[in-house]
């Protein structure tokens, strides 16, 4: 959500230069909270020149002070397009097994290289002492893929996607459509006609899903912890991005040190910051580029690992496939008690990465992510393992370096190469995840605006944030140095993996209850199996937190502070808008003129609500000594859904009478959408949107008017013959209620009118009033535009608490001044942009 509004300040900036109001004194300021009463005065219209003249301290006082309440629209939603569904063209079975190639070099590298350092660290808790702990371990290895990744994110979790987006933001928004959630108030009935909104309330015969829906939207507090839930799932990926690319690229150079002489940890050290530097400094070629790149040799590494897998099957024992039996797993534990739940820490590395699965899905589809898993994944995934266990029965003492120990000597080398190119792919999952995450929090107003690269032209999820990408490579770099071990980093590793999954099915819960409305006993079991073991894991993971489990929390703690106070600050901000808006009382008073000259051209005032008159458009009826003849309040709004098609985009509504010419303009914008259209693109389909508005409103009010003269005639014919009255009645009802699908069909809605409406209505095309008002609109637009910005501090009154002051004060108002201006969107000549500085007072 762009923010440019204020409360008040009377300096106004234009392109260096300092334009004031008549007679004031433009370089004072002071706060306004709202407080002041209101003062009578009588429009400028009223009065001569020289009585304007003194009036005009009167009324600089007035618009400070605060407006009466009064809702500013006097003109019902109308949509550019109709709300006809939209559905894609399916892709082609060539295309998505050509997704799901470019999924094994994006999404599965970091669950593919998890047999770098699973059974290393299973085995540095538990001491192989009989073939119990190794067909034990095995088990527990094989059933946590198969329960987690495949059976819950493969076959349930990817089905809750948000229109092909996942992650749990993609899930937030989704229960945001279905229950008013958010926390920003700016939702909108029309928002519910978008094409890809696909609204389904819950049924009233399911009164458990109307139950939750209208507990969740009475208590606030319920939707303050369903926000600090999807926070802290978001900050555990982030998170996630930064430990994946250490462990793996760590867990593949330190190969070198059993093979080359003096080959020490200083040295793996500088090889994997090396490494490092170089993943993170392709990604600006984009997810695409890096997936066609790295999926050859991921398809290759998997490759290794089934044969390898099978020939240390065959040569050492393939008995233990009798690990398939979970009674192992009992066996197991009964042997080792404590050892054994300690071991799970290790065991749970075998699914790292699996959030990916889910939070990649925008960059790819759900088909070509299930194809990929179940036929390459998985298959070589449990041949690997199965393999490395053949391998520790017969040399029970190579647990430490489990992995190139049992690689025949002739591959050492060409393993060796592939394993760090993996490790290399592997942190491209989490980093794309990281990527996705961050985008779609920065669209629900949840973290503060950064530089986002669309580094696609096909596939809009495919995105490059380069300050995330420099930052993450940072810490990476940090995080090796430090620690210079896996064994410490894996610690840490396995709870914020944890943390993601809990998160995760949480939300799928809350989804199963609310959204696709499952009997009761389904729905809860979904939480009762995945939750109840991710649980267990987690119980074991928090006891690393000393050796290491403390990194992910503290990051994550980090992240979560950040994205709460901006999502804090921001709505905060947006009530104080909402508050102070002028009213419409007042704006009557001043007449069309708004007490000034009013000079062609059309003024775009960018600011943050979608109803009423902004308390900044006050401002510069203040300090300009002329405003446009064509004025339009632009509010950048971000709705819930991924994508909103670019002929849904506006949404028209008059703020003042007709005579005013001023508009009010939702321009509507998905979570995934990437504002990227020049400014002359921008002006050009806003323009062509406000005529459509303007001959919709002209024949809706045409047919109007011609149904109230004719409503005598209308009854009686009802009287006279029934069911004719009222058909004659549905076929008036015809251009308003199908505009859209005739114009599908090819007939224009004004030849349906035209057909279907009396003489009188047939032409609004010639009616003097409409006439008027478009040429008017292109007189204003061969003028030109302007782009009138707020330039505005958020200050917490002196009233509030210390917290809030801090909170507000000094960490959202350091935020505010280092992201991205809302301006830096825009691609506008600087001539043609005017700013007003302000300060909020929340």
């Amino acid at each position: 959500m762009e923010e440019h509004d204020g409360i008040e300040e009377s300096s106004v900036r234009l392109v260096g230069s300092s334009v004031g109001g008549g007679g004031g004194t433009g370089s004072e300021s002071r706060w306004v909270d709202g407080s002041e009463v209101d003062s009578e005065s009588p429009p400028w219209s009223l009065l001569d020149e020289n009585e304007a003249r003194e009036e005009y301290g009167s009324l600089r006082r007035r618009l400070v002070k605060k407006p009466r309440r009064v809702d500013s629209f006097d003109v019902d939603a109308m949509e550019i397009a109709g709300d006809h569904d939209h559905h894609a063209k399916d892709q082609s079975m060539w295309q998505t097994f050509a997704l799901a190639f470019q999924t094994l070099g994006v999404v599965y590298g970091d669950m593919g290289t998890s047999p770098l350092y699973v059974f290393a660290d299973v085995f540095s808790k538990v001491t192989i002492k009989s073939e119990v702990d190794i067909l034990g371990a095995l088990s527990l290895v094989m059933y946590t893929i198969a329960l987690l990744p495949l059976a819950k994110y493969v076959f349930v979790v990817l089905k809750a996607n948000d229109n092909g987006e996942g992650g749990t933001f993609a899930l937030y928004s989704l229960i945001c459509r279905y229950a008013n959630v958010n926390m920003l108030p700016n939702r909108q009935q029309a928002d519910e006609h978008i094409s890809s909104y696909r609204l389904k309330l819950p049924t009233p015969e399911l009164a458990r899903a109307l139950k939750i829906k209208e507990t969740l939207e009475r208590r606030s507090s319920l939707k303050t912890l369903l926000l600090l839930l999807v926070l802290l799932g978001t900050s555990m990926i982030i998170g996630d991005g930064i430990l994946t690319p250490a462990i793996s690229v760590m867990s593949a150079v330190s190969g070198l040190q059993g093979e080359i002489e003096g080959f020490g940890t200083s040295a793996v050290v500088v090889v994997a910051i090396v490494i490092l530097v170089a993943l993170f400094s392709i990604q600006r070629f984009g997810t695409g580029k890096v997936g066609f790149m790295f999926a050859p040799a991921l398809a290759l590494w998997f490759f290794s690992l089934g044969s390898i897998g099978i020939y240390n099957l065959v040569k050492y024992d393939i008995s233990v496939l009798r690990a398939f039996n979970p009674a192992y797993i009992y066996f197991f534990f009964k042997k080792n008690s404590t050892d054994a739940w300690s071991a799970l820490g290790g065991c749970v590395l075998c699914i790292t990465g699996a959030e990916a699965m889910f939070a990649d899905l925008g960059h790819f589809n759900v088909q070509a992510i299930q194809i990929a898993f179940t036929c390459v994944v998985f298959p070589c995934l449990l041949l690997a393992y199965m393999g490395q266990a053949a391998y520790l029965m017969k040399y029970p003492d190579s647990a430490e370096r489990i992995f190139y120990d049992s690689v025949p000597d002739a591959l050492f080398w060409p393993v060796f190469v592939i394993a760090t190119l993996a490790a290399m792919i592997a942190s491209q999952a989490m980093i794309s995840a990281t990527f996705s995450c961050v985008k779609q929090s920065m669209a629900l107003g949840c973290f503060p605006r950064l530089k986002i690269v669309h580094t696609s032209r096909r596939r809009m999820g495919q995105i490059y944030i380069p300050v995330m990408n420099w930052f993450l490579m940072t810490m990476c770099i940090v995080v090796v140095a430090v620690f210079q071990s896996t064994t410490d980093i894996a610690n840490a590793y396995g709870i914020a993996e944890v943390g993601v999954m809990i998160v995760s099915t949480s939300l799928v819960t809350l989804v199963t209850l609310l959204i696709w409305q499952k009997n009761l006993f389904v729905a809860l079991c979904f939480p009762l199996v995945f939750g109840s073991v991710e649980l267990i894991y987690l119980s074991a993971v928090l006891s690393k937190i000393k050796e290491g489990g403390w990194l992910p929390l503290a990051f994550a703690s980090c992240f979560l502070c950040v994205m709460y106070t901006w999502n804090y600050g921001s709505v905060l901000k947006y009530r104080s808008e909402v508050r102070e808006k002028i009213s419409m009382d007042y704006m009557h008073e001043l007449g069309s003129t708004l007490g000034t000259v009013r000079v062609p051209g059309i003024g775009l005032l960018y600011n943050e609500l979608v109803q009423g008159i902004p308390s900044i458009f006050g401002q510069f009826l203040l300090s300009l000594p002329a405003i446009h003849s064509t004025i339009v309040f632009v509010c950048i709004k971000y709705v819930p859904i991924p994508v909103v098609r670019q002929e849904e985009r506006f949404l028209f509504r008059r703020a003042c009478p007709k005579d005013y010419h001023i508009f009010r303009c939702v321009a509507r914008y998905g979570y995934k959408d990437v504002r990227k259209e020049d400014h002359q693109a921008f002006e050009q389909l806003l323009v062509e949107s406000l005529e459509k508005f303007l001959r919709r409103e002209a024949q809706d009010l045409a047919l109007e008017s011609n149904l109230n003269e004719e409503f005598d005639s209308v009854s009686v014919r009802s009287r006279d013959s029934g069911a004719a009255g009222v058909d004659g009645n549905e076929e008036l009802r015809i251009p308003l209620m199908q505009d859209q699908r005739l114009e599908e069909s090819g007939t224009s809605a004004s030849e349906a009118a035209s057909s279907a409406l009396p003489s009188s209505v047939m032409s609004v095309d010639e009616d003097p009033s409409l006439e008027y008002e478009l040429s008017a609109l292109r007189e204003a637009m061969d003028s030109g535009f302007t782009y009138m910005l707020a330039h505005g501090d958020v200050k917490a009154k002196k009233s509030s608490f210390f917290v809030k002051k801090l909170v507000i004060n000094y960490f959202y108002a350091f935020l505010r001044r280092n992201c991205r201006a809302g301006a830096a969107n825009m691609r506008v000549p600087h001539m043609n942009i005017i700013r007003v500085g302000m300060t909020y007072m929340v």
